[in-house]
């Protein structure tokens, strides 16, 4: 007997009378003659995935998931997750972890000092890369022969990565998982909403630079959370405004010409977390893998860093 159908497993662009997705009359039903996901619902498995259960029992020792998320690729979404996550486990009792879903573009383990690392496994699971004792990192980058390999992947061995990441790591107990995404929205991030739906997820924080084809995007990446049930935690602006580390002259880089990730937060009714200015020593402290706050605590950027943490942290309390 096929179990009752919900809006939640009806594709948006299925006919009428769609059976559901987890029906086994799916793609086989007459409703299916004609739809564009009749021949991936017919050959698609059944049922509840059954390694949900298993990535919520593990996803349980994690009290905060969030994910970071960008419409735009080059917005500087990977950079603020690793700056993110060396500023909060700049606190000694915090332990932090940092999962990199971005698998044909991995930037995570360069960016955090890792590269050349591997995984290891013991009698608990796989083992994250630890970039000091309270902060660990998982990535397909560890994977790789060769760092300059590439991966060509379609979506089920993608999700089928994803799903090793959170059902099989040891990540421990943990204050933070920061979660950092592909831009757009995409296997990867359909396949985290689904994994993580019982276990939860705390926000999203959505990363932006201030010029319209790139909010444009970020528009998209609003709908998609909204769509999905993640709660949005804010808007970060990227690269706004350039600011001399000689003189700490500020210039306009990346005019707002449609008024910034100030203006879209306001009509979407979403926080503005802040906004952070481009600083060359950024790029120059991932690079090297290195937290830019320590290495640069007096730079503009730094403060805005420290400022959106404080917002962050005061969502959490």
């Amino acid at each position: 007997m096929s179990p009752p159908h919900s809006d939640e497993n009806v594709p948006e662009n299925a006919p009428e009378h769609c059976p559901g997705t987890e029906s086994d009359q799916a793609g086989k039903a007459s409703a299916c003659a004609g739809c564009p996901n009749q021949n991936v619902c017919a050959t698609a498995p059944k049922g509840p995935d059954p390694a949900i259960p298993l990535i919520t029992a593990r996803m349980s020792s994690v009290k905060h998931k969030i994910l970071i998320l960008s419409g735009k690729g080059g917005v500087g979404k990977s950079s603020f997750t690793s700056q993110l996550a060396f500023a909060l486990a700049h606190d000694e009792e915090s332990e932090v972890g940092v999962m990199d879903v971005d698998i044909c573009g991995p930037s995570i383990p360069t960016i955090m000092g890792l590269e050349g690392e591997q995984i290891h496994q013991s009698n608990s699971g796989w083992q994250p890369v630890f970039v000091q004792e309270n902060l660990g990192v998982m990535s397909i980058g560890f994977m790789l022969p060769n760092k300059d390999d590439a991966v060509i992947w379609r979506g089920p061995k993608k999700n089928g990565l994803i799903k090793q990441f959170l059902k099989d790591v040891d990540w421990g107990n943990l204050d933070y998982l920061l979660v950092d995404t592909p831009p757009g929205t995409s296997d990867e991030h359909l396949s985290v909403a689904s994994y993580l739906k019982e276990s939860g997820i705390d926000g999203a924080i959505v990363i932006t630079t201030p010029q319209e084809v790139a909010l444009q995007d970020v528009r998209k990446e609003i709908d998609f959370c909204r769509k999905v049930n993640i709660p949005i935690l804010g808007i970060v602006e990227n690269m706004s405004g350039f600011v001399c580390p000689n003189c700490h002259g500020e210039s306009v880089i990346f005019p707002p010409t449609s008024g910034g990730a100030e203006k879209l937060a306001k009509e979407l009714n979403i926080e503005l977390l802040g906004k952070i200015p481009l600083d060359p020593r950024i790029a120059k402290s991932c690079d090297m893998g290195v937290s830019f706050m320590d290495e640069y605590p007096d730079s503009p950027a730094s403060s805005a860093y420290e400022a959106i943490i404080d917002k962050l942290q005061a969502h959490f309390e």
